[in-house]
C-alpha cells in the first residue's frame, strides 16, 4: 500500500490506523453525544487507557523479536513510542485545560493532594523527554548514552500503570473494587519486563524454539504417512 508516494507494509498501516481510529471516535461520540454524563472526565480517561495501550505497546517490540522471533514490530518502535506520547499529550492536555481549566493552583493542589496525579505527571516527563530525543541527531549527540536514556520506559511505564491503579475505584494491592484493567496492565507490563531478564529471556527463547521444531516436524511426519496410505491403497487397487 502507498501513502504519499510512500510504501507502506500491513503493520504500518495497522499501526497507524491503531491510533487514529479510536481518536475518531471519541471525537464522534462527542459531538454525537454518545458519552457519559461527565464528557470531559470520559475523554480523560479513554485517552488515558489508550496512553497506556501504546506504553505497552511499545514495550512489546523487544520480547517478540528476541524470544520469539518476530522483528516486525521491533522496527517501528519509535512510531509506537511517538503515538504513546501523542495519547499522554492529549491526556495531559484534557487534564489541565479542559478538567481544570488552565487554573495553576487548582492543578499544583491536585498534584500534592494526590499521589497519582504525581505518578503520571512524573511519568509525562518521561515520555516527553524520550519523545524528544528520539530523533537520530540525539542518537549519534548521545551515543551509548541514549540507550541509557531510553531504558527508561521500564520505570516509565509501572508508573504509568500504577497512576491508572490509584486513579480507578479500587484497591489493586487488595484486589477489591473495580481493579480489572490495571491488574491486567500491570500483568502484562510485568511479564513483558521479566521477558528482558536474560535468563528468563534465554529460557522461554530456548523453549519456543523447541516447541516449534516439534510442531514443524510434525508435518513433514503426516505428509510421509499419507503418502504411504496413498501408495498402499494403489497397491491394493492394482491386485
Amino acid at each position: 500500500m502507498k501513502l504519499l508516494g510512500k510504501k507502506l507494509s500491513l503493520l504500518q498501516v495497522a499501526i497507524h490506523l491503531g491510533a487514529w481510529i479510536p481518536l475518531i471516535l471519541i471525537v464522534l461520540n462527542f459531538f454525537g453525544g454518545r458519552l457519559s454524563v461527565n464528557p470531559i472526565q470520559d475523554i480523560e480517561q479513554r485517552t488515558g487507557r489508550l496512553a497506556i495501550l501504546w506504553v505497552v505497546l511499545s514495550l512489546s517490540g523487544t520480547p517478540l523479536a528476541s524470544v520469539f522471533g518476530w522483528k516486525e514490530l521491533n522496527k517501528f518502535g519509535r512510531t509506537i513510542g511517538l503515538y504513546a506520547f501523542m495519547m499522554a499529550t492529549i491526556h495531559v492536555t484534557i487534564f489541565v485545560a479542559l478538567d481544570y481549566g488552565g487554573n495553576l493552583k487548582l492543578i499544583w493542589d491536585a498534584i500534592v493532594e494526590k499521589r497519582f496525579i504525581l505518578l503520571g505527571l512524573t511519568a509525562f516527563i518521561g515520555l516527553t523527554v524520550m519523545a524528544a530525543t528520539s530523533f537520530k541527531y540525539w542518537q549519534k549527540k548521545l551515543k551509548k548514552n541514549w540507550k541509557r536514556l531510553h531504558r527508561t520506559i521500564y520505570v516509565i511505564a509501572p508508573l504509568i500503570v500504577l497512576h491508572y491503579a490509584l486513579a480507578k475505584k479500587g484497591d489493586i494491592f487488595t484486589l477489591q473494587g473495580d481493579i480489572v484493567r490495571p491488574f491486567i496492565y500491570a500483568v502484562i507490563v510485568t511479564l513483558l519486563l521479566v521477558l528482558r531478564i536474560k535468563p528468563v529471556k534465554l529460557f522461554i527463547k530456548k523453549q519456543w524454539s523447541t516447541m516449534v521444531r516439534k510442531i514443524s516436524n510434525l508435518a513433514p511426519q503426516k505428509k510421509t504417512i499419507e503418502n504411504k496410505s496413498t501408495a498402499q491403497k494403489m497397491k491394493l487397487g492394482r491386485g
